[in-house]
């Protein structure tokens, strides 16, 4: 995904840059911290839903406000969060040498791999929950059986 963006990037005269694989690291760094942080919100809210001892109904409401306590987004607003942490990276990068485009004409550009790998996501976690319907959501087995699922399918088609 972040070599499509900075392909569309340069290619389009977006962008110019004598290292696009650095620009691609640099890239790649703010989308796996994405995931990190992602992954920290969904431990602290199954932490939380643990020790207040409530149903696994509740997860969704405790992971919204965990990560408006860190202040990321998740869901729907993902995207566009992403999209202003990739945009101001550009802008920081030592590794690009001009930014020719507006903010808003970077953020269209970038917005199509990273909806596309969104889509592709969902699609996935859609495929896993179809084969785990005979485990209750929440419970230590679904997540156990979940992750291990959504591994296996990665794997398989070289995710």
């Amino acid at each position: 995904m972040a070599a499509e963006m900075v392909s569309l990037l340069t290619s389009a005269g977006d962008i110019e840059t004598s290292s696009p694989r650095e620009v691609q690291a640099d890239l790649e760094s703010v989308l796996g911290q994405y995931v990190r942080d992602e992954s920290e919100v969904n431990e602290k809210a199954k932490e939380l839903l643990a020790a207040r001892g409530l149903p696994p109904t509740e997860f969704a409401k405790l992971k919204k406000l965990v990560a408006g306590d860190r202040k990321i987004k998740l869901g729907d607003d993902a995207i566009d969060y992403l999209l202003d942490q990739l945009v101001e990276m550009l802008m920081y990068s030592q590794h690009v040498d001009e930014v020719f485009a507006e903010d808003v004409q970077l953020r269209l550009r970038m917005r199509t791999p990273l909806r596309k790998a969104a889509a592709d996501e969902l699609k996935l976690q859609e495929a896993v929950r179809g084969q785990l319907k005979h485990v209750e959501e929440g419970t230590a087995i679904w997540e156990v059986e979940y992750q291990r699922m959504m591994d296996d399918i990665r794997r398989r088609k070289g995710l």
